[in-house]
């Protein structure tokens, strides 16, 4: 029996440019676990209607997510992508000059968390987030996000099911407990409107006040 997910895919063309992405993350020996098709359209079109010109990317891989906010940003918009790992940015980089956005994008290499002190100590500020790293900080990264965020930015965090392990209450490993944390923040926090869509492996959505 075909899944929501399968049907809503089947209505979209194949994305010739970010199958070619998906292609090169293979050949690269990295595991891809980029957004999956919904959600890359979803945040063409959440950039896109918020009119966002400062984009904030927790997590490259291989710029198949920068290349789905690219498509929205406004015309002078820039995005900000953290990636710990430098081969990751370079393969971004490389997917997001091949789709013609490798002037608007920018890369810093190293920690997340070390990046976000920086940029509050630069006193930065955006209007889009997208949380997709290492998922034992992204309570943290959260934090960080309201506090790097104009009112009325948008923050988007991906995976937030964990294919199931935050559903399981015999799953209590770090990463599981970190994602919880999240997501009740992301529904609780007083400085949010949000909402959790539960497709795919999970999108949680907050708007800062």
């Amino acid at each position: 029996m075909t899944t929501p997910e399968q049907y809503s895919e089947e209505l979209y063309a194949e994305d010739e440019q970010l199958n070619r992405v998906k292609q090169s993350i293979l050949d690269s020996g990295i595991r891809d676990v980029s957004i999956v098709p919904g959600y890359g359209r979803l945040l063409t079109l959440l950039v896109k209607s918020s009119g966002a010109k400062a984009v904030l990317e927790i997590g490259a891989l291989g710029g198949y997510s920068g290349i789905c906010m690219a498509r929205g940003l406004a015309e002078g918009g820039r995005l900000l992508s953290l990636e710990l790992k430098e081969e990751n940015a370079a393969l971004a980089r490389s997917n997001m000059e091949a789709a013609g956005y490798g002037e608007i994008v920018d890369y810093r290499v190293g920690p997340a968390l070390e990046s976000l002190v920086e940029l509050e100590r630069q006193g930065e500020r955006f209007d889009f987030f997208f949380i997709d790293a290492d998922k034992e900080n992204y309570p943290a990264y959260l934090e960080y996000a309201i506090k790097l965020a104009v009112p009325g930015a948008i923050i988007a965090g991906d995976n937030t099911l964990l294919r199931g392990r935050t559903l399981n209450p015999d799953k209590n490993g770090p990463s599981v407990l970190a994602m919880r944390k999240f997501n009740e923040k992301i529904a609780r926090d007083e400085r949010l409107l949000s909402t959790f869509l539960p497709a795919y492996d999970g999108l949680a959505l907050a708007l800062v006040k």
